[in-house]
């Protein structure tokens, strides 16, 4: 099989928007998905996406990255999610937008990349390790939706 991986384009939004829709479902969260085509319009400017496409032009994974300034390091890329169509894993889909991830970081002098992965997905943390990753076991994920932004501090 031939798969292209090549940068998003707006067309590609709805597909998009369907593999975040996966990937919440497979993280057992697709309740917390609000995003939409027409905010993911407004706000590209915010984001880049590599897609990994079929012959047939469908479009089964994606690395969704931003960039970002880290305190300790400088300029980042910060690979918010990457997800591959359950029936075309085990083929190095995700290996191949990592890649495509990596050369982004090193072209834009990134002094780090960072991502995160759920503690229950073995498989992703077996590919990560495999490739070089270090699994960070210390820090803790602090969140606030858009609701806990608009109460924040007026209690």
């Amino acid at each position: 099989m031939n798969i292209n991986i090549r940068k998003a384009t707006e067309e590609d939004f709805p597909a998009v928007l369907l593999l975040i829709r996966e990937l919440a479902d497979f993280e057992k969260a697709p309740e917390k998905v609000t995003n939409s085509v027409e905010l993911m319009k407004q706000e590209k400017h915010l984001f880049n996406c590599f897609v990994a496409e079929t012959e047939t032009l469908e479009i089964v994974g994606m690395a969704l990255y931003f960039f970002a300034y880290f305190t300790w390091v400088g300029k980042s890329l910060y690979l918010e999610d990457i997800y591959i169509k359950e029936s075309y894993r085990k083929q190095k889909l995700g290996t191949a937008l990592l890649k495509r991830v990596f050369e982004v970081a090193r072209q834009e002098d990134c002094k780090r990349v960072r991502w995160q992965v759920l503690n229950w997905n073995s498989s992703a943390i077996q590919m990560y390790k495999k490739n070089g990753a270090e699994i960070d076991d210390q820090w803790l994920n602090c969140n606030f939706d858009a609701e806990g932004i608009k109460r924040f501090g007026l209690t």
